[in-house]
């Protein structure tokens, strides 16, 4: 009974639409209960829901709970299964509820966004998204203003899918990825896109225009920072969900050469992921100078000291 019922969770989880950021208040349920954990990996695959759950149980208990104690954060998660369950209808009302109750939460105006995306209500779920980045702008990993050009491409049309409108950069059509960003906004931008592609990867079933996009945007930043291996494999999870044409497959070329080779590619400020050797060789030279020098000058005033005590022992 409970396989069937995960079964049927994630079928009804996997029919074409683009989860957006779910937010319980943790992945454990305030019932103690496991909802999802995340694999360890290099690519975003998505969460890895609890198969051994009872979650028809779940709502009822935690509507129990939030009787008992008047603990908001029981409804939230009931609210939570609900829309892993499906429900969305159910799971907006119930936080509309929660927002009568207690306005202003984070996890409530992110949650109703995400199930208004679910159910087909765009409008209203860049409404509540965007509520929710003003309480929270730094939530996951500063990464929900992604979120926010995502539901406004799903508005505008097909036009808007590039990586210009979504992420605000770009990477040039090139065999090698080209970029004007410093190293520290790669790392930052590549850090929110992981996040947001995991989230919806873990709804989100091929094939999908965005997520491909952004797919190949990550495999994209990944190929910049030198991680040829991961790129390729952030390239092929893209064309799963549908990314295709001569850029991509040039780019595969080009990163399964680099990864052969260990080839290093230098960020816009000439610096290389990789240092060059010959730096620490440099400062481990200098070290080593700097440390002769000390016992130099210890040795010559130590001797001077040795040398006033014999003079004045005569």
């Amino acid at each position: 009974m409970k396989k069937t019922v995960f079964v049927l969770i994630i079928t009804l989880c996997l029919v074409g639409r683009s989860l957006a950021c779910l937010n319980g208040d943790t992945k454990e349920l305030a019932n103690g209960e496991l909802l999802y954990w995340d694999k360890s990996t290099s690519t975003p695959t998505g969460h890895r829901f609890n198969g051994n759950a009872d979650f028809e149980r779940f709502p009822r208990e935690l509507d129990n709970l939030y009787k008992k104690t008047n603990d908001i954060r029981y409804l939230s998660d009931k609210g939570l299964v609900l829309i892993v369950m499906g429900k969305y209808k159910e799971a907006i009302a119930l936080y509309l509820q929660i927002e009568k109750i207690k306005p202003n939460r984070y996890s409530t105006a992110s949650n109703i966004g995400t199930a208004y995306e679910l159910d087909g209500q765009n409008e209203q779920a860049l409404f509540w998204i965007e509520k929710a980045v003003k309480l929270n702008q730094h939530s996951h990993y500063d990464s929900e203003w992604i979120h926010v050009n995502i539901l406004k491409a799903k508005l505008g049309g097909k036009q808007l899918i590039n990586t210009q409108f979504l992420l605000h950069t770009d990477f040039g059509t090139d065999s090698i990825p080209r970029t004007a960003l410093s190293k520290k906004k790669l790392d930052s931008l590549s850090q929110a896109l992981f996040y947001q592609l995991n989230e919806r990867n873990s709804f989100v079933k091929p094939k999908d225009k965005i997520v491909a996009q952004l797919l190949f945007d990550l495999g994209n930043l990944t190929f910049v920072r030198s991680g040829y291996k991961v790129a390729l494999a952030d390239y092929a999870l893209a064309k799963q969900y549908g990314y295709n044409g001569k850029l991509i497959d040039l780019r595969i070329k080009t990163a399964l050469s680099y990864s052969k080779n260990n080839k290093t590619i230098y960020l816009p400020n000439n610096i290389s992921e990789k240092k060059n050797p010959l730096i620490y060789i440099c400062i481990g030279l200098g070290v080593l100078l700097a440390v002769f020098l000390a016992i130099f000058i210890w040795r010559k005033k130590y001797k001077r000291i040795e040398d006033s005590r014999q003079l004045g022992n005569g």
